[in-house]
């Protein structure tokens, strides 16, 4: 009689070795783990539903096909997904000649299906730009911090869930989520000052043209 095995039990570094053996259960576990947080963090740099799914599914393929490469000693499972993710949808922007530094999506006003609850063509429009802001300054935030904040805020996780994923003390996930949101504001601090200057700047420009 062959006995199931429970590979919710396993830590992530098991089930990596489990994955180089070619054991798919090892790899559905993992995508139970983390597919939430891939797919935000996919979400957050592409914008787009469809195509962060795909970017998942091409991750855990890449997991499912190179998981040998993968070093305990130089990162945990989860930091070393969040960094594939990130360079792969950040390589999917520049396939589609879009720029990943100008793209953004709020927090806020963020719903689970993307979709923009106005119909007002003025408050579309601020609303894209909100997004695109957003998810710039999502991209440039620190790995630890950017995958706390998306297994919060796109992955639907407590913090204590969080921090058992992480397997990081409660109040690290705490800080790092504090953090990330502070340097946020910061950032979409910075990128509004800079537009405010550079419409000032043409304003002006106009303004001597016409004298």
């Amino acid at each position: 009689m062959k006995l199931s095995v429970d590979y919710a039990r396993y830590e992530d570094e098991r089930l990596i070795l489990l994955v180089v053996q070619l054991r798919p259960e090892a790899l559905d576990q993992l995508y139970e783990r983390y597919g939430r947080l891939v797919f935000g963090l996919a979400l957050a740099i592409v914008g787009d539903r469809s195509t962060a799914e795909e970017i998942t599914l091409d991750i855990f393929m890449r997991v499912w096909q190179k998981a040998a490469s993968y070093r305990a000693d130089k990162a945990k499972v989860s930091t070393w997904l969040t960094h594939i993710a990130r360079h792969h949808a950040i390589d999917v922007l520049r396939r589609q000649a879009v720029r990943p530094d100008q793209s953004a999506l709020s927090l806020d006003e963020i719903t689970p299906d993307g979709a923009i609850q106005t119909q007002d063509p003025e408050k579309l429009a601020e609303h894209l730009l909100l997004r695109e802001r957003v998810r710039s300054a999502i991209s440039r935030l620190p790995a630890e911090q950017m995958q706390a904040l998306m297994l919060a805020y796109f992955g639907g996780y407590t913090q204590s869930e969080i921090a058992d994923i992480l397997q990081q003390p409660l109040g690290t996930v705490k800080t790092r989520i504090r953090l990330a949101m502070q340097k946020l504001r910061e950032l979409l601090s910075e990128e509004q000052e800079s537009e405010d200057k550079s419409t000032r700047s043409v304003h002006t420009y106009s303004i001597s043209e016409e004298n």
